[in-house]
């Protein structure tokens, strides 16, 4: 399956990582040891070598997943950052200059969009931070008006049957907590193929990773953080169709594209994968995008709801800091 293969993509070498500014000097062989509910089965990955900041997947220790919080209201249980010092900065104001750095640098949209779904790439920031600011920065002019964002991405790290939400109450950057929106979760979990389940976000990046680009480029707003495993894309659409809203409400699905070819060969498969998204495909398979089904499920609905995709921009890591023998792609689009 697509999620089998992410979990045993070759990770890169330690010596590649000491070149990106997120340096893993403290770098450990990888060990992974998740509690896993009834409804997951576990297929965890063992890195081969050292833990590592890769160019979209993250395969190393398992942190401890939940804190108290005690300045938020009535204690809030919230997960705790995963990639934190990896995917990005740690520190709270390297990784907000870090962000804005990225936002500021990127092209402003060549037309006038009110972006109502968005997918954006969720590497380490060093590969994909200037695609993913390609699409945040389209919503600055809207940030007193989305409250609430529907943030789906693919199981990396457990293989998962159907889609799971936390059972938390936030989700922990080192920017600040993201609320989680616990009614809208609550109807989620109504649907059949939905599951509560804080094991599967525990050590996910493919989510965590867009919280502090939303955090700059909106006000306040809560988030329904759904990891998206074996399942139909009419699931992820029934999911998005209830949650659907107005204004307020914001979709953002995480996904890279191809995945450790030439460069070259990289460009064409993406262009291709592009191609197909544009046309607003339902079938695209997770050789063209870690996040597919997601990305299909979101493409039913938008035809329902008669939006157009908008490509806003198209690389791979070979264009942004990594070599060029083995790059992924890294695609954002908008939907409005």
């Amino acid at each position: 399956s697509a999620v089998a293969d992410e979990l045993h993509l070759t990770v890169e070498t330690l010596a590649h990582v000491a070149q990106s500014p997120l340096a893993l000097a403290q770098a450990a062989v990888a060990r992974t040891n998740v509690a896993l509910s009834a409804a997951i089965v576990q297929r965890m990955p063992v890195a081969r070598g050292h833990d590592c900041l890769i160019h979209g997947c993250f395969m190393g220790s398992v942190p401890p997943y939940t804190k108290r919080l005690n300045n938020l209201p009535n204690a809030m249980v919230s997960r705790s950052p995963a990639v934190a010092d990896l995917f990005y900065p740690g520190d709270p104001a390297e990784l907000a200059g870090t962000v804005r750095a990225y936002l500021d640098r990127a092209d402003a949209p060549t037309v006038a969009l009110r972006p109502k779904a968005l997918i954006v790439p969720h590497a380490g920031y060093v590969y994909s931070g200037p695609v993913a600011a390609t699409a945040y920065r389209t919503l600055e002019p809207f940030r007193h008006e989305v409250e609430r964002v529907i943030l789906m991405g693919p199981a990396h790290r457990v293989y998962l049957e159907g889609l799971a939400v936390p059972e938390t109450d936030a989700f922990a950057v080192p920017t600040g907590n993201v609320p989680v929106d616990v009614e809208a979760v609550a109807r989620l979990l109504e649907l059949p193929g939905v599951l509560a389940s804080d094991q599967a976000h525990a050590a996910e990046h493919c989510l965590e990773v867009h919280l502090p680009f939303l955090q700059a480029v909106l006000d306040r707003f809560s988030i329904v953080p759904v990891v998206v495993g074996a399942c139909s894309s009419e699931l992820v659409a029934d999911v998005l169709d209830l949650l659907w809203g107005g204004d307020e409400t914001l979709i953002v699905v995480s996904s890279d594209l191809s995945h450790y070819h030439p460069y070259e060969v990289a460009q064409a498969l993406d262009a291709a994968t592009a191609g197909e998204i544009l046309a607003r495909a339902c079938n695209l398979t997770g050789e063209q995008a870690c996040g597919a089904v997601a990305i299909n499920g979101l493409m039913l609905a938008a035809t329902g709801h008669d939006l157009q995709v908008r490509e806003l921009d198209l690389r791979n890591s070979g264009d942004t800091a990594g070599d060029r023998d083995r790059v992924v792609g890294y695609g954002a689009f908008a939907l409005d």
